[in-house]
């Protein structure tokens, strides 16, 4: 190529030279053909580069089954190339344009070179970031934090870069460089501590699978309750279901505590798990004309029979005196509720009958005794899963006074006055 550009730029030169033009005005005349020609060729290189490697992508995209040369079109990669390679013959024709304007031959050569640094280095951002684009069309990936390495990457490169640009604009060596770089790995350690933290992060969280795009998490320090749509090297965003986006710190996940529901989304149920408060002083032993009225309630029929047959008999064989309720085996209003609660469970249709369904007694309080309603719901979705536990509860309230239980409720201090 040197012997190729040599012919094209060399004659003009000795020409004007050989014409008696003088050293200085030959120099001069040759420079200003010299600077047309080259931008001449230079003009025509580019337009028949780009259009030779554009459409020649184009065709390859079309006609390959893979999506990865798509996406180099898309991010424009042939276009940049093609800036590169008529850059390449202006920095080879640079010294003997310049051949006899050595200061500017120096300057504009680190120019260029420092040009075709930064543009290689643009070149390798739009491959790689069609690289991540076609990944992200792959299930097995569509879930990974590959922003945050290909960020990692081109920080490295864009390092590398720079020395090399340090290096051409001084005129010193590489290794020089590298050298004197290892020597300031503390202050850039320092400057880069964000980066460097939200890389050994997002590694982590790859790793672990602790995260991953799509997943809903509740992140109550950075005020987060959404889906998570984003994962960089430095950040993570979430899209909470107000609309609204929070940006956590990437190192975040790892250094404290969130929540990550996609154990509940991907199981065969969402929990629901709420309790009402039963004042302690309705709680009583049921008499047997009261135990006749609640047969009629059909869910606990049967099993009022049965559990009615079981007492007696053991009333009976103990001799036990029943002119006190209180004597002997007995059933409650509080527990027949609760079984009549648990089979009304048990038939429900929004609910997953395979796992835990139970309803149960908790510590009491000074408000009340808590009754907890366990179970897991078929539809996970938010107003679907509202809607069921709603639906729930709305029988709940409705059913507590046919067994003269009642519910508490703080007094609100203002007296009702009967006309």
């Amino acid at each position: 190529m040197h012997k190729l550009v040599e012919n094209i730029f060399g004659w003009s030169y000795p020409l004007f030279k050989k014409l008696d033009f003088g050293e200085t005005l030959s120099a001069y005349l040759s420079l200003a053909i010299n600077i047309v020609v080259l931008t001449l060729i230079a003009y025509i290189i580019f337009t028949v580069f780009r259009y030779v490697l554009v459409r020649a992508l184009i065709i390859i995209a079309r006609r390959t089954k893979t999506r990865f040369d798509n996406f180099l079109v898309s991010n424009k990669t042939a276009k940049y190339i093609s800036h590169l390679i008529p850059l390449l013959f202006v920095y080879k024709s640079v010294p003997i344009i310049l051949q006899n304007f050595v200061y500017w031959e120096d300057i504009f050569g680190k120019l260029i070179a420092i040009y075709i640094v930064l543009l290689s280095l643009w070149i390798i951002k739009t491959i790689l970031h069609a690289f991540r684009d076609h990944l992200k069309t792959n299930p097995s990936f569509s879930d990974k934090p590959i922003d945050s390495y290909i960020q990692v990457i081109m920080i490295i490169l864009w390092i590398f870069g720079f020395i090399v640009i340090v290096s051409k604009i001084f005129d010193i060596s590489t290794n020089a460089m590298l050298g004197t770089f290892g020597a300031v790995s503390a202050i850039i350690i320092l400057i880069f501590r964000d980066t460097i933290l939200g890389f050994v992060a997002s590694v982590q969280v790859s790793l672990n699978d602790m995260v991953r795009i799509g997943d809903w998490i509740t992140f109550d320090k950075f005020g987060a309750d959404g889906d998570v749509v984003e994962i960089n090297l430095a950040t993570v965003k979430v899209r909470n279901f107000d609309n609204t986006t929070t940006t956590i710190p990437t190192y975040s996940l790892i250094s404290d505590s969130f929540r990550n529901w996609r154990g509940m989304l991907d199981s065969r149920g969402r929990r629901i798990k709420r309790h009402i408060l039963i004042k302690a002083q309705g709680i009583r032993f049921l008499k047997e004309t009261e135990l006749e009225e609640l047969k009629r309630i059909q869910l606990i029929t049967k099993y009022i029979d049965v559990r009615q047959s079981e007492i007696n008999k053991f009333n009976t064989s103990h001799d036990i005196d029943k002119s006190l309720l209180i004597n002997g085996r007995n059933m409650t209003n509080f527990g027949l509720f609760r079984k009549y609660i648990t089979q009304y469970l048990s038939q429900h249709p929004g609910l997953n009958k395979d796992m835990i369904l139970l309803c149960r007694q908790l510590q009491p309080t000074p408000q009340g005794i808590p009754l907890e309603i366990y179970a897991f719901s078929n539809d996970k979705r938010f107003e679907n899963y509202e809607y069921i536990m709603a639906d729930i509860f709305d029988h709940i309230f409705a059913a507590i006074p046919y067994f003269d239980l009642e519910i508490y409720e703080m007094p609100s201090g203002k007296n009702d006055f009967v006309n």
